[in-house]
């Protein structure tokens, strides 16, 4: 058994690495364990909206980001209207945010930006090829008992985790275990925490297409379409990354129509790559099964769950990543003081879940109206338009351009980078 340690993190994704960096800065001990070798994988999300570019901003890392990251600013989406034109419906430029527009960057290098920054505390450690496999329990709680439905009445409590890495399985006793191993958190799963899960009417197709050509900055922040399906290209490079929106559990079917249709529907949209696009094979394609849930209660005695693990996002409007930074954010804020102290209550990881709550029901019902828009563009089987009376408005009072950057890009209640985590 390993020596105890004041926090450990399951997960080195966003909310796992944020937290980790925030809490080394307070001089918690803290170790992150990531499952994989490095953080070179496919992500689904590269979009960094202005709440998380003002807090790299205050953390001191806002020069690192611009001078390490590859990234591109989108700052406008502008949508068809029945003329064939295109009325602007977003514009991040008429936010009063020292950061007034959304970084497209690979989640990666994001992730080494802040581990880079974690290992000059002396108090952080990230393990990678570590994954966790389950959870320790004080003496108290038998097998079984830890599964009920209500964690806050339950006497067991989390004591830390199981992990096996390159050296074979250990354990890892903790005051405090954060649970930042996504949407399948296997934490999650071990600790019996109820959710709620909610209709999604789409799935995602996930592609790559050699390019050395550089796509429109105006248009990266909107799918194109091919009819029923749209395609949203993600610009990385030398390389685009493409997400076809596709119905719900049509997987099977789409694919049976054969690569040929699925080529001439890539190349229609995103004529950019009409080369890679005809070497694009089906067995390219990944499928992304998507889902939306929220658990009704994000703790146990001795654990929190941050991010997916706590609620999964759908990926419409691109939020996920900075919903889970937030979520690392209040966290590491809220919990420093007990950390440092030798003492986690009830009331301490109840008190994060309180605060994190309402902009996550905010979003998610933000989300499912996106979603019933697709659904009927799925159903009509046409690109949608923007309703005359709304392009109108639009047109008449373009402030209102303004308003959807500031729910999506800054949220109803955005986190900062506390006094001590400050550079």
């Amino acid at each position: 058994m390993s020596e105890p340690r004041s926090c450990v993190i399951a997960g080195g994704g966003p909310a796992g690495m944020i937290a980790g960096l925030l809490l080394a800065r307070a001089g918690v001990d803290v170790v992150v364990l990531e499952k994989h070798e490095d953080f070179l994988r496919d992500f689904r999300g590269d979009t960094i909206h202005p709440s998380t570019l003002l807090l790299l901003d205050e953390l001191g890392l806002m020069p690192r980001f611009q001078a390490s990251v590859p990234h591109q600013r989108v700052q406008a989406a502008r949508l068809p209207v029945a003329d064939g034109g295109r009325v602007t419906m977003v514009d991040f430029s008429r936010l009063r945010h020292p950061y007034p527009y959304i970084a497209m960057a690979p989640q990666w290098d994001f992730l080494d930006l802040l581990a880079e920054a974690a290992a000059e505390e002396s108090s952080f450690e990230l393990r990678l090829g570590a994954e966790v496999t389950g959870l320790l329990w004080d003496g108290a709680a038998a097998e079984g008992s830890q599964h009920d439905d209500d964690g806050a009445s339950s006497a067991a409590q989390v004591t830390g985790v199981t992990v096996r890495g390159p050296d074979g399985e250990e354990q890892i006793p903790a005051l405090l275990t954060l649970a930042a191993d996504g949407r399948t958190s296997r934490v999650r799963e071990q600790a019996g925490l109820p959710a709620v899960t909610f209709p999604v009417p789409l799935d995602v197709w996930w592609f790559r297409l050699e390019s050395s050509s550089r796509l429109g900055m105006a248009e990266t922040v909107l799918p194109r379409f091919t009819g029923a399906y749209p395609i949203l290209p993600i610009p990385r490079g030398d390389y685009v990354q493409a997400a076809m929106l596709i119905p719900k559990g049509a997987d099977a079917r789409l694919r049976a129509r054969g690569i040929e249709v699925l080529r001439e529907e890539v190349c229609a949209a995103v004529s950019e790559c009409e080369e890679a696009a005809a070497r694009l094979e089906l067995e390219d394609v990944k499928l992304l099964d998507v889902r939306m849930d929220r658990l009704t209660r994000w703790w146990r005695r001795g654990m929190l769950c941050l991010g997916d693990a706590a609620h999964a996002m759908s990926p419409a409007g691109g939020v996920g990543v900075n919903l889970a930074v937030q979520d690392g954010v209040a966290a590491a804020t809220l919990l420093a003081a007990p950390l440092r102290r030798g003492v986690i209550t009830d009331a301490d990881v109840a008190a994060v879940q309180r605060r994190r709550m309402p902009p996550t029901r905010l979003t998610q019902a933000l989300q499912s109206q996106i979603h019933r828009q697709l659904e009927a563009m799925f159903s009509a089987g046409a690109p949608p338009e923007v309703p005359a009376s709304v392009e109108r408005l639009m047109r008449r009072v373009p402030q209102l351009s303004g308003l959807m950057p500031w729910v999506i890009g800054v949220g109803v209640r955005p986190e900062h980078a506390p006094a001590w985590a400050r550079r």
